[in-house]
């Protein structure tokens, strides 16, 4: 896995690969969607939330493209450890706050608001579905923010009342949500 963009761009790191409870995305569709987050985001002013945080991949781009406020949220002890080494070995522990927790019991605790939030469950998680509305009757996200979802085929967002896109990268989909009107011009 590397970093794609930013100031540890090509920057190459390894999780163990020993019973690892995660199934991190690709630098190819990781690639795409920083593509994408370039034209919607100022890096550098978004307050940012990683749930299911795994690897800690999506926190260091990122941090990398100059974002001083990230909060990731992972329950395996093993991915929170490795997080944490790697922000060591970036010394880039002052812009993240690592959570070691359930998401739902997370979502459920916290009372801030972000910018953007990133969600990539686990393909087969039961709860996957609710992730959105879960995020919006929290009220977690600020009225300009994004949600995006990764997922796979088996999940289809379109008729969500905040769904705004869906991109698809060979098995991973990135299914976008926002405040309804959110970005529109005002007249």
């Amino acid at each position: 896995m590397r970093i794609i963009g930013g100031k540890f761009k090509g920057r190459r790191f390894n999780p163990p690969a020993d019973k690892w409870p995660t199934r991190p995305t690709t630098d190819y569709s990781k690639e795409a969607l920083f593509n994408i987050l370039n034209n919607l985001l100022d890096f550098e002013s978004v307050k940012v939330l990683d749930l299911f945080g795994g690897t800690g991949s999506h926190c260091y781009e990122f941090i990398s493209r100059g974002c001083q406020d990230v909060t990731y949220v992972d329950k395996f002890p093993a991915c929170v450890s490795f997080a944490r080494k790697m922000c060591k070995e970036l010394k880039i522990e002052e812009g993240i706050k690592i959570m070691q927790m359930d998401v739902f019991r997370f979502l459920d605790y916290t009372t801030a608001q972000y910018d953007y939030i990133f969600a990539d469950p686990p393909y087969d998680l039961p709860t996957l579905a609710t992730i959105p509305a879960l995020v919006f009757e929290k009220n977690l996200l600020t009225p300009d923010g994004i949600l995006v979802l990764e997922h796979n085929a088996h999940n289809d967002f379109r008729n969500d009342p905040h769904f705004t896109d869906v991109r698809n990268y060979g098995q991973t989909m990135f299914s976008f949500f926002a405040h309804p009107g959110a970005g529109e011009a005002e007249e």
